[in-house]
């Protein structure tokens, strides 16, 4: 476990970098963002006026353009692309909501705003004249588009002024500085800091932390019984929820605080497939959002449990089981294969009792053994053996 810090150095440093504004980065990589949706711009009009087909370059964001990189022990994007064209007729369509969603953010980063996914979506929608054609049927439309545009230009969704729904929680030994508001999240009562779509430093630093650890849990529920049982305050720690798998906000924010901060992270999760998954996301980034993987992993987040043995360890009842099904085995036989987990016996060994015991168990199936049974005795004895899988 870590030992106690301040921040006062870290805290210097970021604000010396930063420049806190209303906006979401500094004006400097605003103006080199704008360079960038212009380079991509022109190069569609120079195309054009050059009697040739209009065409974008995009990296290809699947499973089989993703690659695990051991020595950093992150997902990485690899580098194959595809050409989106104009002239193609199962292209088009897409090639134009890229360039909409483009001009949309010009617009936001020179306006200095931001707006939320959704926002964006009803920016760039409007009905083609002339026609009943609608430029975006549906918000995933445009969402997808504004991945494109992130991946295609080198750049990411906060720099380009959009923004997430927030979802996660944070409460624990830490004040942060929220575009300019000093947040003390050791007074944040029963409901917690809410953590925001944009976390970089331009908008949030840290000051006056003396945490332990991060004990990050996979739902509001278990979070709410932790905050009530004031475990971040006997224990010393911050602590935070994701609302299943955590949005990129709460990721980003875990990263910062564990590479800036130096406070390991442990995660609490469900002993099932998608619990899994979500600590894989958290330790080595998403196959969707592999281009993020460098600032938002965590390769040295430990997993707590909940944990396929402890079923028999904490002498649990039949009630809690929660019978696996095809989906669910057909799921944790793909992490299995990971090469992130593959090369690791505990994890396979893991995944193998679940699956051999034919159940999965939820965190918090451990409240028939006391109402604070995961806060009191659980999550104390194993942080005190050191009982973790990484």
């Amino acid at each position: 476990m870590a030992k106690k810090k301040t921040t006062r150095k870290t805290v210097r440093k970021t604000k010396k970098k930063s420049t806190v504004r209303g906006g979401v980065v500094s004006k400097q990589r605003d103006k080199e963002t704008i360079g960038k949706i212009e380079s991509l711009a022109s190069s569609v009009a120079k195309s054009g006026l050059a009697q040739r087909e209009p065409k974008i370059e995009i990296p290809i964001r699947s499973v089989n353009n993703m690659k695990y990189n051991p020595k950093k022990r992150i997902l990485e994007m690899g580098s194959s692309t595809q050409q989106r064209e104009l002239f193609n007729a199962g292209q088009a369509r897409k090639f134009m909501q890229m360039l909409l969603v483009s001009k949309g953010c010009k617009e936001l980063i020179q306006a200095e705003k931001t707006l939320s996914l959704r926002g964006m979506y009803y920016m760039a929608l409007h009905t083609i004249e002339g026609t009943s054609e609608k430029t975006f049927n549906e918000q995933s439309e445009s969402d997808t588009i504004l991945e494109d545009l992130e991946v295609s230009i080198d750049g990411l969704r906060e720099e380009l002024h959009v923004f997430a729904k927030k979802r996660g929680t944070m409460v624990g030994n830490i004040t942060v500085i929220d575009n300019g508001d000093e947040i003390d999240c050791r007074r944040m009562g029963t409901g917690g800091y809410a953590i925001p779509s944009i976390c970089e430093p331009s908008v949030i630093q840290f000051k006056n932390c003396d945490a332990d650890f991060i004990l990050h849990v996979e739902k509001d529920t278990v979070w709410s019984r932790f905050n009530e049982d004031r475990f971040w305050e006997t224990h010393n720690c911050i602590l935070t929820e994701g609302s299943g798998q955590p949005p990129r906000g709460v990721r980003r924010l875990l990263h910062r605080m564990h590479k800036e901060l130096g406070i390991p992270v442990y995660c609490l999760l469900d002993c099932d497939p998608w619990g899994h998954y979500i600590y894989s996301v958290i330790k080595q980034g998403s196959i969707n959002l592999a281009f993020e993987s460098q600032r938002m992993a965590i390769p040295d987040a430990k997993f707590i449990g909940i944990r396929a043995e402890d079923y028999d360890r904490c002498k649990l009842t039949s009630d809690v089981k929660i019978a696996l099904n095809d989906r669910d085995i057909t799921r944790a036989k793909q992490i299995m294969d990971y090469p992130w987990f593959a090369e690791k016996r505990p994890w396979k060994k893991e995944i193998k009792t679940m699956l051999g015991n034919g159940f999965k168990m939820e965190v918090e199936s451990l409240i028939t053994k006391d109402i604070s049974y995961v806060s009191e005795v659980y999550v104390p004895q194993r942080l005190k053996d050191g009982d973790f899988l990484d």
